[in-house]
Order: structure tokens, then C-alpha cells, then sequence
């Protein structure tokens, strides 16, 4: 998949309907930047975004993503095909997103307990002071797990733990 090509086929397109990025990014819900990446080919759109550009410009998915005009029409089964797996895709986009909501949930009751112990004085007993580095040490781990999850490798990272663990996918 050529990126620059597609790229440059979505500002063609975006042109021939008299919008600008502006405009674009209003109306799919991002933000300008985003169309400014998706038109210069260092970005992709979501499946369910390019769904909605193929329809707002009369394309076939098709030709969007081979970055070219094609004559034939795109079949309804497989537009159908397409819709389902950005529901999936965002299904698992909820999930994740569930999931890091309650890792911080951890992390910040983690912090709060670090906190209550330090500036309470309880501190001084063994026992305390090894549950406040238990909670902070928790709540530390819950930002990194937080910063890795957020960052671009979060994909990278799920591949790898799947080849450790044997469950690569194969096409």
C-alpha cells in the first residue's frame, strides 16, 4: 500500500468537492492536522473514517486505497464486509480504552494510599512504609503501562507478545 499515492488521491478528491482541510476535518470529526497527515501519506484513516470519505466523495473503497479512479462500482457485500471489521475495530479500540481506565484506577488509588501513609506520619512503621512503596511503585507502573499503551509501538509490542507466546497471526 503506497501511503503518498493514497495520500495524494484523498487531496485530489478533497479538492474536486471545493473543501478544505478545515472543512474536511469538521465534518469527519478530527482535527485539521489529522487530514493534513492522512494527505501527505505519513497517516492512515480509521476503516470506519475511510468508509465515510469513500462515501462523501462517491469512490469505491477500492480506489482509495489503490490511490486511483477505477470504473467499476465497489459491491455491496464487501462494503458490508469492510463496515464489520471497523466495528470490530473499534470494539476493540473500547476495550483497550477499558481496560487503561482501570489501570489508572489502580495507579491513582495507588498514589492515594502512597500519599495518606507519607503525609499521615505512618511512614516510620515497617509495615506502612512497605505498603506505601507498594502503592507507589504501583501507581509508577501504571504510568509507564499508561505511556506504553498510548504510544505509537503499543501495536509492536502486542505483535512481539504474541510470538512469544506462539499465537502469531498468519495470512
Amino acid at each position: 500500500m503506497d501511503l503518498v499515492r493514497i495520500g495524494t488521491f484523498l487531496q485530489t478528491l478533497r479538492k474536486e468537492k471545493g473543501m478544505t482541510q478545515e472543512q474536511l476535518a469538521e465534518q469527519m470529526g478530527v482535527a485539521r492536522r489529522t487530514v493534513s497527515r492522512w494527505e501527505t501519506g505519513s497517516n492512515m484513516p480509521d476503516l470506519d473514517i475511510l468508509m465515510e470519505l469513500s462515501d462523501l466523495y462517491s469512490v469505491d473503497l477500492r480506489e482509495i486505497l489503490n490511490g486511483e479512479r477505477k470504473s467499476e462500482h465497489m459491491n455491496e457485500e464487501l462494503k458490508e464486509t469492510v463496515l464489520q471489521v471497523a466495528d470490530y475495530s473499534n470494539e476493540e479500540k473500547a476495550r483497550l480504552l477499558k481496560r487503561m481506565h482501570w489501570l489508572f484506577i489502580a495507579g491513582l488509588v495507588g498514589f492515594v494510599v502512597f500519599l495518606v501513609i507519607y503525609f499521615t506520619g505512618m511512614d516510620s512503621s515497617p509495615v506502612y512504609d512497605t505498603i506505601a512503596g507498594v502503592g507507589l511503585g504501583i501507581a509508577f507502573g501504571m504510568i509507564i503501562v499508561g505511556v506504553i499503551f498510548t504510544s505509537r509501538y503499543a501495536a509492536r509490542i502486542r505483535e512481539f507478545k504474541l510470538r512469544l507466546l506462539g499465537k502469531a497471526k498468519t495470512l
